[in-house]
């Protein structure tokens, strides 16, 4: 059974990006993220309301990050600390050493290489100090962006679940891909 300890919060550093742990100072533009049409094209999610609703979840985050049963960075650029994005670790499976990781990044910052950049560094982080032996991601099958930087990360699709999500009154599939260790 690994043990991921994330207390002091660990700090990941590229040569373009440092990854972060998400602060109050961060609400606005996690709101901003999480209400871009863009961005939600694909997430299947609620669009977030307000600042405050974002501060709340950032809180809840920062709450499981403590408990070690997820961790997400915030994306920012080495030259200005905003965020522009988010990745993560959640649905960390201690016993079967194996988490699902998440994502999104601010459409100004798409085809720039800096989700790439980030997961390089978060996919090295989790195999290396978390201790997984595998990395699942899971994708709307219609995001070809994020299909097409999975794949560049050796992630290999496992399986196409029909209709196992329900959001806004209608059933939608998932695209599961998976990285291991070796």
């Amino acid at each position: 059974m690994i043990d991921p300890k994330f207390d002091p919060f660990p700090l990941l550093n590229t040569s373009r990006l440092i990854l972060r742990n998400m602060e109050e100072k961060d609400a606005e533009a996690f709101y901003k993220l999480r209400s871009d049409d863009i961005v939600m094209k694909y997430l299947d999610r609620d669009y977030m309301k307000s600042s405050d609703e974002a501060l709340k979840m950032i809180n809840e985050i920062k709450a499981h990050c403590k408990e070690n049963t997820c961790i997400q960075w915030t994306v920012t650029l080495k030259e200005k600390d905003d965020l522009i994005g988010t990745i993560c670790y959640w649905r960390i499976e201690k016993h079967h050493h194996r988490a699902e990781m998440g994502y999104m990044l601010s459409p100004k910052f798409h085809r720039q290489g800096i989700m790439q950049e980030a997961m390089v560094a978060v996919i090295n982080y989790g195999f290396e100090k978390m201790g997984l032996h595998s990395i699942e991601a899971q994708t709307h099958p219609d995001n070809t962006a994020s299909k097409a930087l999975l794949l560049k990360n050796g992630f290999k699709q496992e399986g196409l679940f029909k209709e196992n999500y329900f959001h806004n009154g209608k059933y939608i599939d998932t695209a599961v891909f998976s990285l291991l260790k070796n």
